[in-house]
């Protein structure tokens, strides 16, 4: 396959991919058939999008989109039990993973019960203390107070402290990879257990939670009772779809495309001081949650408080949500510094293991395990490997792990733990986590590279950089981002569409804080644009873009819409750049 504008290394070392001509032919014909810009109809065409099917993708609904809850193994089970503890003012606890999916899934099922006027009890474990999942002692607590434990994005494989929860009832809405047995729970549901024969494994947990409502409202209005209503609420899926990196494909796209909405008119107090906190002045976008909101949100259970993000997402006081946002802002700014120490080290260590075999991994003395999940995701984004970080203290290890498209990290160190090499071990195929003994743990990192190596990890190049198209500055218009912005939402499965810009002149380069940097470019003949590179003096594009000289770059990036100030216009953030 040629590069695309002869691109084959980069300013960051990547080769750029274009369109084929068949995908162009086929873009042009779809253009003709359905009257859709050209640039959309490419991007329709690059997702595998057919001329009859592209109405309904890019108007993606939940009435047509949306699984039977029953489809789900225990469901009809889990929802049945749940009204009835309801309907018998039982104390219902809520034990929740520390995440931002495990902290909406818990304010997902704290507002459904709001609106039956009822209550539950919310636990979400310490990440040091504690660690992830429920754990025997919390589990016995809880049983004391309640007769009905329910486990959000968490549950799966905790055999010990589900059995520790007798006499209670324990009910797990999960999405994490089950094993080759259940705990004894009344019910687990789950997309990815192993006895489960569906295609709804790219859900996350508040999806799962979402759906055992949806069926727990189907029972009430069988008994002629009208249950809270559901869609308000798919502001927490959307939060959660994106910030767990779920798919954004079939049924998550609708989820989040009708979520945006629901948070567009700003009605959550939480996620409304939370966007003011960040100051997002425009209605959030997918990035927005993924990148904005996501991270403060997580904050909390990384480096402070672990309850904070879902007593945040749970609250109906706009008071105590602006304090809860103000204190997450303040530890997501110390949360930064603690990873970018981490990172810097994390770095050195895997450049010198080498970042070219089926993994790449770095362990650290006293490295915080709240920042680990981070740093792995920055090393697989600079080696196109899975990856791996471990915090060690006292001889034990905790780590987080990231994947890569088409390499399931979660069955790999599942099966890692499963043979003796880690204390445990599980999560799902992009991301996951694990404890191992200090002693293991060469030969453990040994054992999931071989898994991985399995897999078709290691036999990646330097990432390529895949294209949508090429643009003239003239053509970025505010107009034809509306267009494109039509085939998202955009995330994990569902790139936002990316775009070169050739030949380019550049003007007035400018740093912006310690390592960013912002410029106008143009192709000489009156049409300009702004561009903004995060992160551009961390790397090689930082200094080359800022040469004085008659230089001049062929562009690569995402188009935008940046309205700081209270103008709208349009901006390129670059991603990669090569001379021309």
């Amino acid at each position: 396959m040629s590069s695309f504008l002869s691109v084959d290394h980069s300013l960051s070392g990547r080769r750029w991919v274009g369109p084929t001509p068949e995908t162009d032919r086929l873009a042009e014909a779809m253009a003709q058939t359905t009257r859709l810009p050209l640039p959309l109809a490419r991007i329709l065409v690059a997702r595998g999008v057919s001329p009859q099917e592209a109405e309904g993708f890019l108007e993606p609904t939940l009435r047509d989109l949306l699984p039977d809850p029953r489809s789900l193994k225990d469901m009809e089970r889990a929802a049945t039990r749940f009204l009835a503890a309801i309907n018998a003012h039982e104390n219902i606890a809520i034990f929740a993973d520390y995440d931002v999916d495990g902290g909406s899934s818990a304010a997902l099922l704290i507002h459904w019960l709001r609106g039956m006027g009822r209550q539950a009890t919310l636990y979400i474990p310490d990440r040091i203390d504690e660690g992830y999942g429920p754990n025997e002692p919390a589990m016995e607590a809880l049983a004391r107070d309640h007769s009905l434990i329910v486990c959000v994005d968490c549950g799966t494989l905790s055999h010990g402290p589900v059995a520790a929860a007798k006499p209670a009832d324990v009910i797990i809405l999960d999405h994490h990879l089950g094993g080759e047995t259940l705990p004894d729970a009344l019910a687990c549901v789950n997309p990815n257990r192993l006895d489960e024969t569906g295609d709804l494994g790219h859900l996350c947990a508040a999806s799962v939670v979402f759906l055992m409502l949806v069926e727990a409202n189907r029972q009430l209005r069988a008994q002629d009772v009208q249950g809270p209503p559901l869609m308000a609420l798919l502001d927490l899926v959307a939060l959660a779809t994106v910030a767990d990196v779920a798919p954004l494909q079939g049924c998550n796209r609708a989820l989040v495309r009708q979520g945006l909405k629901v948070m567009a008119r700003r009605e959550r107090p939480g996620l409304v001081a939370l966007c003011d906190v960040a100051r997002l002045d425009r209605a959030p976008s997918a990035y927005s949650l993924g990148f904005v909101l996501g991270p403060r949100i997580n904050a909390g259970g990384r480096i402070g408080a672990a309850d904070l993000g879902a007593r945040l997402l749970a609250t109906d006081d706009p008071n105590e949500a602006l304090a809860l946002a103000e204190r997450l802002d303040v530890l997501n700014s110390e949360r930064r510094e603690v990873e970018n120490a981490v990172r810097a080290s994390a770095l050195v260590q895997a450049e010198q293991r080498g970042l070219d075999g089926p993994l790449v991994w770095a362990a650290g003395e006293g490295w915080h395990p709240g920042v680990v999940g981070i740093v792995a995701a920055r090393l697989k984004e600079a080696s196109n490997r899975p990856a791996v970080v471990i915090g060690l203290e006292d001889g034990i290890g905790k780590g987080s792990a990231r994947s890569i498209n088409g390499v399931d990290i979660g069955a790999a160190i599942q099966r890692v733990a499963a043979e003796g090499l880690l204390l445990k071990g599980g999560g799902h195929r992009m991301a996951a986590g694990l404890t191992v003994e200090e002693g293991k743990l060469e030969a453990a990192m040994a054992r999931l590279s071989e898994l991985l190596a399995k897999q078709g990890a290691g036999t990646q190049g330097p990432r390529d950089l895949r294209l949508d198209g090429l643009l003239m500055p003239g053509a970025a218009t505010p107009q034809l981002i509306e267009d494109i912005d039509r085939a998202g939402p955009f995330g994990q499965g569902a790139p936002a569409p990316r775009f070169a810009f050739s030949n380019m002149e550049i003007v007035s380069p400018r740093p912006i804080g310690e390592s960013h940097l912002r410029f106008m470019f143009g192709d000489g003949m009156g049409a300009r644009i702004e561009a903004i590179n995060f992160g551009a003096f961390d790397g090689p594009l930082g200094p080359a873009l800022s040469e004085r000289g008659a230089q001049r770059f062929h562009l690569a990036g995402r188009l935008e819409i940046n309205s700081w100030g209270g103008r709208n216009k349009v901006q390129l953030r670059l991603e990669d750049a090569a001379r021309a």
